[in-house]
């Protein structure tokens, strides 16, 4: 008797599960990104980081001493493409006085360096071997 009411209680609650599950809300499905797409993105800060690239903003620092003799950094936008050895390949950079560009060559410090900060401009060669050419107008 037991046994046959176990039974029925399991059959009924079967049946109540199998009449529920097309009610039940199916998972989310991504849609067609084109139809989907936000106008703008907006945010404070910006930091896109990840094995072989990254996109940072770094804030002003008026006491760093430049290479040039100037005082002061400005705030920095800047993104690195990282070689698959580990060592940035390609840096790009914008900031609030100009931008530059760095292009990395197969051994270090060999690279190519355009910048364009302020009213001035440069472009500096260096090979292997740490010799360096400056070109400036």
């Amino acid at each position: 008797m037991k046994r046959q009411r176990l039974l029925i209680a399991l059959t009924v609650v079967n049946l109540a599960l199998l009449i529920l599950s097309p009610v039940r809300p199916h998972p989310v499905v991504a849609q067609d990104v084109a139809q989907d797409v936000a106008p703008v993105l907006r945010g404070r800060a910006l930091q896109i980081v990840d094995e072989r690239a990254s996109i940072s903003v770094y804030p002003a620092d008026p006491n760093v001493k430049m290479p040039d003799g100037t005082t002061g950094y400005p705030e920095t936008v800047l993104l690195r493409l990282i070689s698959s050895k580990g060592g940035p390949n390609i840096k790009i950079a914008a900031t609030e006085d100009g931008s530059a560009m760095v292009l990395g060559g197969d051994s270090n410090p060999t690279h190519i360096q355009l910048l364009a900060r302020g009213p001035n401009t440069s472009f500096k060669l260096t090979n292997k071997d740490g010799r360096q050419q400056l070109i400036k107008p």
